[in-house]
């Protein structure tokens, strides 16, 4: 069924492809053109289409072929069929080993509308298949609830960015997150209160991450944010605007009675300066440490890990403090 499926044609030659293509509107495809590069990156940042076909000016077009190839990229991959004459074949195939995205096939200007249509399905297939393959990998690594990433997922993502910090001497925060008194939520309303709750808590991490930030739900009411390229004094900023946005869904949530729920968070957080800690692991400790000082000093607040003179220390020469 391609009723839903649009075809652009990006008929830059104006040699007729189009008229070729027509054939397939009968069989429920939604046929647009656009006549010049121009008009063809326009439409593909509009609105994307299922696939595109392409008959570029000519066979030396490379410049042509590489923007397409760009813009078809993200935010979602357009399968994309070109146009050759067959002979230029030579240059068509120097063309295209220029692209960089999957998901393309070269098809003759001369052939049937059936190849065209054979060709153009096979296209559709593979990109269904690696839509499904993408949503199990994402499904696989994400919270079903949160959308977040897994454990084990974050872990890893936690290992990576460490390791890129360290090498080059950059700043990475590492902030855990519990949701305060969640266990009596449970209790005294039920796990249908409990799961909405998680999910809108997931909603506010994801909603104020910056693009280069990384979450993650580690497990029941525990949340986790790297802040890669931030130091202490930018992470304090940050994690004060996390808690004030969880605290603002007080209200937002009724329970089972029909009173609404008051919510808060502690936050606790640790900052790898480029050299100050040896491994990730120590880094996770020293946030958890200071996470378990802000839900012992009351709850609804952000308390940050720091090294401190023996004199005053808490732990083995580890201080927190309330931000």
């Amino acid at each position: 069924m391609h009723e839903t499926s649009t075809i652009l044609v990006c008929d830059h030659r104006g040699a007729g492809i189009l008229k070729a293509l027509r054939p397939l509107a009968a069989a429920g495809f939604r046929i647009e053109c656009s006549q010049s590069l121009k008009h063809s990156l326009e439409r593909l940042n509009r609105a994307r289409p299922t696939l595109m076909v392409v008959d570029m000016l000519s066979p030396e077009g490379f410049h042509e072929l590489g923007a397409l190839d760009r813009a078809r990229e993200e935010p979602q991959l357009v399968p994309m069929l070109v146009v050759r004459d067959s002979e230029h074949s030579a240059a068509w195939q120097r063309a295209v080993r220029a692209l960089h995205a999957p998901a393309w096939d070269l098809v003759d200007r001369e052939a049937s509308a059936e190849e065209f249509r054979l060709r153009i399905d096979r296209l559709l297939a593979e990109s269904r298949l690696r839509h499904e393959v993408d949503d199990l990998r994402h499904r696989a690594s994400h919270d079903d609830r949160t959308d977040l990433l897994r454990p084990q997922a974050f872990q890893s993502r936690l290992s990576e960015q460490f390791s890129a910090a360290q090498r080059h001497g950059l700043a990475l925060t590492l902030a855990l997150i519990d949701l305060d008194n969640f266990g009596s939520v449970n209790k005294i309303h039920d796990h249908t209160v409990g799961d909405q709750l998680i999910s809108e808590v997931g909603s506010v991490v994801r909603q104020s991450l910056r693009t280069e930030d990384i979450a993650g739900r580690l497990g029941g009411d525990e949340f986790a944010v790297l802040l890669p390229f931030t130091s202490p004094s930018d992470a304090s900023g940050v994690v004060r605007r996390l808690l004030t946005q969880i605290e603002r869904l007080s209200g937002q949530i009724s329970g089972r009675s029909g009173a609404p729920l008051s919510v808060t968070g502690s936050l606790g957080y640790a900052t790898f300066d480029g050299s100050n800690v040896p491994t990730a692991d120590e880094l996770r400790r020293r946030a958890e440490q200071a996470l378990r000082a802000a839900k012992t000093g009351g709850g609804n607040r952000a308390i940050a890990w720091i090294e401190v003179p023996q004199t005053g220390a808490v732990d083995e020469g580890v201080a927190a403090r309330s931000v």
